[in-house]
């Protein structure tokens, strides 16, 4: 048990934060368990469940993204909002260049791990869980049609009968709601050659599925099977082709400048009170 714990410790703390899905596909690639469910809820779940409870693994470490609080946002001073918008504050630089970009994702519980790079860009992270229901992907495209701009939508799904038609009926959806848009469709990941090259953990492809029929080869594999730092490398690697270096340096530049204004108005705003 404790030879678990320690590789459990070491593979968490090298790219948390992790999905439990995550952590299992690395565990099940060093060999000291099975790649079966049973050992996906006797091992990984109850251990992980255990090194939370007992302090040894820091909880941040693994990221839920199925769970939500619903909650406004709320202050207890007008000092205090002006300090945490000057900590927060970003500019759009989505607004001055010249594509639109978003990432769609297939697993929730996976959106903690992609939200790193999405939110270091400001790219909208879109999260489907399985079939996205027609209004979703509506209001999305309403919005692609409202921002105007070439629109880049790069796609992330498990590689298994019901995914890979996720991503055919999410492109048809989207050009039928904004006809007058211009939109580039990419599934990301996983394609079948990155099988090969990740060397990924496959499962059978459960029968008689009811989507998918014959665009889908060969064993299923899940995205979270991808290695944490090969999944945020690939999305950073989407959302680099539209970015121009030159001009987000200067919008990066009046972002530091116009935060410098939000630092002074708490005093301003005392000054006026008094």
């Amino acid at each position: 048990m404790y030879e678990l714990r320690e590789a459990i410790t070491s593979i968490v703390s090298i790219d948390a934060p992790m999905t439990v899905r995550q952590v299992f596909y690395r565990f099940v690639g060093t060999g000291m368990i099975d790649k079966t469910e049973g050992d996906y809820n006797r091992v990984v779940v109850r251990l992980l469940t255990k090194m939370g409870l007992e302090s040894e693994l820091p909880w941040s470490w693994i990221t839920d993204g199925t769970r939500w609080m619903h909650k406004s946002v709320r202050y207890g001073s007008v000092e205090e909002a002006l300090e945490a918008t000057r900590l927060h504050y970003r500019r759009d630089y989505w607004r001055e260049l010249d594509d639109y970009v978003e990432v769609w994702l297939e697993k929730d519980a996976l959106a903690g791990v992609l939200y790193r790079v999405t939110d270091e860009w400001g790219v909208p992270l879109m999260v489907t869980r399985g079939f996205a229901s027609l209004s979703y992907i509506h209001n999305a495209a309403e919005t692609i049609e409202r921002v105007g701009k070439p629109t880049y939508v790069y796609y992330f799904g498990d590689y298994d009968p019901s995914g890979v038609e996720i991503d055919r009926n999410l492109e048809r959806r989207l050009r039928e709601f904004a006809p007058r848009s211009e939109i580039h469709f990419e599934r990301v990941a996983v394609r079948r050659e990155q099988i090969d090259e990740y060397q990924l953990p496959t499962r059978p492809t459960k029968r008689g599925a009811k989507h998918g029929r014959g665009l889908h080869e060969g064993e299923s594999v899940e995205v979270d099977a991808i290695p944490p730092p090969a999944l945020l490398g690939l999305v950073r690697a989407a959302i680099d082709r539209h970015v121009d270096p030159a001009r987000v340096a200067v919008l990066e530049a009046a972002e530091a400048s116009e935060r410098q204004i939000l630092g002074g108005l708490p005093a301003m705003v005392r000054r006026g009170a008094a």
